[in-house]
């Protein structure tokens, strides 16, 4: 049985015109309605343009019917370009359905997107990406750039004191032993500053023990970091040694370190520090001009002091090697001084996820024997680690030794242990179980936990819940 192919007659395309119905015949017949759309659009244009002409136009001067011809010219023109423009989507609709070689057997459709298409003065959307890329971004506010910070040290514990075998002090309670609040603002990729409050006890002058609390400036500089090796902060600002050595320990909020506990270093001063890093941040250093009485007493005196470090950090091992020198602010105007201070000071210690350990010595000479003519010198250790057996968890402990008066008092020493439990249920909260034991022989010392010792001896115990909360 033979099909006859269905024909279709096209008005206005002869008598006995027919046209095959599929994908080619689709295409010639859109071919013919766009032809025949484009020849309908430019009879119209020029129908209009001729229709605008005034009927006067035809017993108008010669100069009139010359302006009449130069507008017809135009129309002309124009009806040319969009004939142009529309011959030209006509052949890319062609292009488009007509099937290729591999594909002239089968009937499938081919299914061809259609391309972009921008009209004139429409900028592209590769443009309009890369302008808002390069637009001008509106000024961050003030507050953009400024950012709070908190740390709290806090402790619920029993302590008892004991003074040549007689207990002194004994109780339970609860206290807290540093609110830092900090404000860090950034002017500029260059310029920032920062301001940071302490609310500490204070340690009356008679028996050594707290008498409350006072706030404090601990930090409060200017800082330009001209480059990643050299920043300049001018103002009250961390030392080059208490916050290394912190940073390494971890475990600030048990105990402060060694030579600051015992009053042979401070953590801030007032003055000009620079400090950055070498070799991919493998080398650090920092260098400062204080004034020597630390952040609590920013007085004037005759001179300044002089404290310095550089460490290297690299794969888990860091070394450092620090130096002081000066006059603590002791030389002030119209007092005496007979000896400069002087410290050494040394760390080496290694960490990885697992665990820490580590290891810090100093040497002072003169620490407390500024104002008096007879010199001193003084020396300690602290060996330090940690073991984190499981997530969130982590076990601690930490051994000092002090001679504090080699000359002075060449039997007197002091010994300092902790030990306990730390879980972080979070990044900004620690808890930990700690139980503490200090004990000072053939004399006093005076420490973080107040003055220990006696005449012949004394200890200091603590056991409770010490923790931080920070942000």
């Amino acid at each position: 049985m033979t099909h006859r192919p269905i024909t279709t007659r096209v008005l206005g395309a002869g008598r006995n015109a027919s046209v095959r119905h599929g994908p080619v015949a689709r295409s010639r017949t859109a071919g013919s309605s766009m032809r025949l759309e484009t020849w309908l659009l430019a009879s119209a244009a020029l129908t209009l343009g001729l229709a605008m002409v005034p009927a006067s136009a035809t017993a108008a001067p010669k100069d009139a019917a010359a302006q009449q011809a130069e507008e017809i010219r135009l129309l002309k023109e124009q009806v040319k370009a969009l004939t142009a423009r529309l011959d030209s989507q006509e052949a890319a609709s062609r292009a488009a359905t007509a099937p290729d070689a591999a594909t002239a057997k089968a009937p499938a459709v081919l299914a061809v997107a259609p391309a972009a298409v921008v009209a004139p003065g429409v900028p592209s959307p590769e443009k309009i990406e890369v302008a808002a890329a390069n637009a001008p971004k509106a000024p961050a506010k003030w507050y953009d750039e400024t950012k709070v910070t908190g740390r709290i040290y806090y402790n619920m514990s029993e302590i008892r004191r004991e003074v040549n075998g007689l207990r002194t002090e004994e109780g339970t309670g609860f206290a807290i032993k540093r609110v830092y609040i900090g404000i860090d603002h950034k002017f500029n990729d260059v310029y920032s500053a920062n301001i940071t409050t302490d609310v500490a006890p204070v340690i009356g002058p008679n028996d050594g023990n707290i008498v409350g609390n006072g706030l404090y400036i601990k930090k409060a500089y200017l800082e330009a970091k001209l480059d990643p090796a050299f920043i300049v902060r001018l103002g009250a600002a961390d030392t080059p040694w208490v916050p290394f050595v912190e940073n390494i320990y971890g475990y600030r909020h048990i105990e402060n370190t060694i030579a600051d506990r015992t009053s042979f270093a401070t953590s801030s001063d007032w003055g000009l520090h620079m400090l950055g890093t070498l070799a991919g941040g493998i080398v650090s250093y920092q260098a400062s001009v204080i004034n020597g009485g630390g952040y609590r007493q920013p007085k004037f005196s005759q001179s300044v002091d002089y404290e310095g470090r550089v460490s290297a950090q690299y794969k888990g091992f860091t070394l450092g090697l620090g130096g002081y020198s000066g006059n603590l602010a002791k030389d002030t105007y119209g007092s005496e001084t007979y000896h400069t201070a002087n410290r050494v000071s040394a760390l080496a210690a290694y960490q990885n996820p697992m665990f820490t350990v580590g290891g810090e010595y100093f040497q002072a000479r003169n620490f407390k024997q500024v104002t008096v003519p007879s010199p001193d010198k003084a020396s300690g250790y602290s060996l330090f680690g940690s073991v984190r057996p499981a997530p969130k968890w982590s076990v601690f402990a930490r051994y000092d030794h002090m001679r504090p008066s080699r000359e002075g008092l060449p039997s007197q020493t002091g010994d300092y242990g902790n030990f306990g439990v730390q879980f972080s249920p979070t990044q900004i909260v620690d808890l930990a179980l700690v139980y503490k034991h200090e004990k000072v022989d053939g004399g006093t010392l005076s420490t973080s936990n107040g003055t220990i010792g006696g005449s012949i001896d004394g200890t200091y115990d603590e056991v409770g819940l010490f923790g931080q909360v920070r942000w």
